[in-house]
């Protein structure tokens, strides 16, 4: 039975295609810039598109986001959020901010490996981290700041990190130990390290963008997935998935990327309401992070049909045990340094 998720995350307004916002956004962009009707200069449009429901951390980022700007901009700069893939989804997203047909953009940190920026992937590794201020103790420091920086290289401006949590693992049966995930079909969003862990538990990894999970579970092309518990709940996966195992194996975050091009290309003023109105939609965002999960967790507890597992240290012990070549893995394709660089910032703490 699926859970109701009316009590915490109300259900989003259809959306329409991402190409019919894409049309309607050039439509409106180029009504702004008709000549002979304007009386002051068009406002600055800046599309932001991701793709989890509004509901999520990410999702209120962004509408925070929007409102700052709006009150502080005076008209100035025009904020247009989509979300659930509306615009653009997991698989062209990236593509699409280079080429100047959106303008700011948070993936999850998994997807910078696939655009050529594998360092991201440490952020991957499974039992890497404990909990949230150890994140940020990378995040936050010199060497979140020196991978925000490499994104230049693809044509991506860094502007900062938000976190959503740690991943918890569903499916038609507990996940407790290895032995469980034995020959699973399990949904990730990435390949490299995702992939790797899988295989490292027995199970076969199938590489999917978020958009399509809930078809590829119906179909039973994957049985399988790893989500922070909001996106479980806000995506409603409980329908084929009423096992939640509390595996707690990985984190996953996000970074804020901006078309460089569009960026420059905002007047400096506008420019620094942009960047302040940001810093504190993300300072939000992280503070919601940890509440709206325990709210999922409280909620899913609550739900008829779905059973919550809490792992024992032994059950983690031996998942993170069985993990360990996923490091030894990483260590050697990007050499010592950046891993080395991660445990010194997490012993530093």
């Amino acid at each position: 039975m699926p859970p109701d998720r009316s009590t915490l995350f109300p259900a989003a307004p259809a959306r329409p295609s991402r190409r019919v916002c894409l049309g309607a956004g050039l439509a409106a962009a180029a009504t702004l810039v008709a000549p002979g009707v304007l009386s002051q200069p068009a406002p600055v449009l800046l599309r932001l598109s991701h793709v989890v429901a509004p509901d999520t951390p990410k999702g209120q980022m962004a509408q925070h986001f929007q409102a700052l700007v709006h009150e502080r901009a005076s008209g100035r700069i025009r904020v247009s959020v989509y979300p659930d893939s509306s615009l653009w989804g997991d698989d062209d997203e990236m593509e699409a901010l280079r080429l100047g047909a959106v303008e700011m953009l948070a993936p999850s940190l998994s997807k910078f490996g696939m655009a050529g920026v594998p360092e991201f992937e440490v952020f991957d590794l499974p039992y890497l981290f404990t909990d949230l201020a150890q994140v940020r103790r990378v995040t936050q420091g010199a060497v979140g700041r020196e991978l925000l920086q490499r994104l230049g290289r693809q044509q991506m401006l860094g502007l900062g990190y938000l976190d959503n949590g740690f991943k918890q693992m569903s499916a038609h049966r507990p996940l407790r130990q290895p032995s469980d995930l034995e020959g699973l079909r399990m949904r990730v969003q990435a390949p490299g390290v995702l992939e790797a862990q899988m295989q490292a538990w027995g199970a076969q990894p199938i590489v999917l963008p978020f958009a399509e999970t809930q078809r590829a579970l119906s179909s039973g092309l994957v049985e399988g997935t790893e989500n922070p518990l909001s996106n479980f709940l806000t995506q409603g996966l409980a329908t084929w998935q009423p096992h939640v195992s509390l595996t707690r194996h990985g984190y996953l975050g996000y970074a804020v990327v901006a078309n460089p091009r569009f960026w420059n290309s905002v007047p400096r003023a506008d420019r620094a309401v942009l960047t302040t109105a940001l810093a504190e939609a993300l300072a939000h965002g992280n503070r919601l992070s940890a509440e709206l999960d325990r709210q999922a967790l409280h909620q899913l507890r609550q739900t008829p049909g779905v059973q919550v597992h809490d792992l024992s240290d032994a059950e983690r012990a031996a998942l993170r045990q069985a993990a360990q070549p996923v490091h030894a893995g990483l260590r050697q394709r990007l050499g010592a340094g950046l891993v080395d660089a991660v445990h010194r910032a997490l012993a530093a703490g």
